[in-house]
């Protein structure tokens, strides 16, 4: 058994929020292990309930060779027993090649690559090994077990002592409509019809990035009741506090359904050229949950695996998806 393990994942923030079940398990099962993880200091927040876990802090210096040289010379400092790569891209592979004289037990994630391909490529279609499950194998594989089915959902966090514009006693419902790539981005006019649908006794809070994102909600809550921002003015824990507080959490093929499903609230999610096939769904959701495309229309869906280099005719895919559609399943949950 290990005395200390490394455990390597620096982007991207949905991934990051879904290795937290199988470290939360590991941490649980190994109370005496020291656990350090190299991720971003943001997505750090994360993990903010999971106790005693140590941080290396992946930076913008660090992006280029010499940078990633730093800091496999911190990697050596630490002196972790045991280094587990959760993310398996060119700079771990870089960090891995730096490390590979000093370290000889250093474990990889099988992502299932091919088999993501053979699924996108139409050669199969059938429902792939969840990513919390490979980031749990990935860490069973060095004789440590780890059973999703252990894993305690976070705990709900106060939100009263904080004054907020909307009123946290109603029952609150979170929309996140935003995604990295427009292929899995609802349409801003769907939205918009989805929140009508709504019974106005809920407060809906819409959850978004600086910038153009903050720029659109500002608009939605400027033209809908009971409708709220939450964005750039809110640290990722506070974002993450009022999330344990939802009713339900609608989201697209992002982070947010991930980080609600860790406190055990219900995830809506709504896909477009990608498919929870894929293996991307939020934790212990049923498959009732995952809203796609009509078939008829794209019979190809899934045609991407991440969302980038979608074919143009399958962009608007997830806009085939009526809102009446998500708000049947929404009367049903809430």
């Amino acid at each position: 058994m290990s005395d200390h393990i490394l455990i390597i994942r620096l982007s991207a923030f949905g991934d990051v929020a879904m290795t937290v079940p199988a470290i939360s398990v590991l941490r649980d099962n190994y109370p005496s292990v020291k656990i350090t993880i190299l991720t971003t200091e943001f997505f750090s927040s994360l993990y903010n309930q999971i106790p005693n876990i140590n941080f290396l802090f992946f930076k913008p210096e660090h992006k280029s060779i010499y940078g990633l040289f730093r800091l496999s010379t911190q990697i050596i400092g630490i002196n972790p027993d045991l280094i587990i790569d959760l993310h398996d891209v060119l700079r771990t592979k870089i960090i891995r090649l730096f490390l590979a004289y000093k370290f000889n037990r250093i474990s990889v994630i099988d992502k299932g690559r091919k088999q993501k391909k053979s699924l996108i490529n139409g050669q199969i279609f059938r429902r792939l090994k969840p990513m919390h499950q490979r980031y749990a194998d990935a860490l069973s594989s060095e004789n440590m077990n780890i059973n999703l089915d252990l894993f305690k959902t976070y705990n709900k966090i106060n939100i009263n002592d904080k004054t907020h514009e909307f009123d946290p006693n109603k029952i609150l419902i979170g929309i996140a409509p935003f995604a990295r790539h427009n292929c899995k981005e609802y349409s801003l006019e769907n939205i918009l019809k989805l929140i009508d649908l709504i019974a106005p006794g809920y407060q809906i809070l819409i959850f978004g990035g600086p910038g153009e994102e903050e720029k659109k909600i500002k608009k939605i809550c400027k033209e809908k009741i009971n409708t709220y921002l939450v964005s750039s003015n809110y640290s990722l824990d506070e974002q993450m506090a009022v999330i344990s507080n939802l009713g339900l959490m609608i989201s697209m093929d992002s982070a947010n359904g991930h980080i609600a499903s860790l406190f055990g609230v219900n995830v809506i999610t709504i896909w477009g050229a990608t498919h929870p096939f894929i293996g991307y769904c939020p934790l212990n959701q049923p498959e009732k949950n995952s809203i796609i495309p009509d078939l008829e229309k794209f019979p190809k869906v899934p045609v991407t695996i991440y969302g980038s280099r979608c074919p143009k005719d399958y962009v608007n895919a997830i806009n085939s998806i009526q809102p009446k559609k998500i708000l049947k399943r929404f009367n049903e949950l809430v």
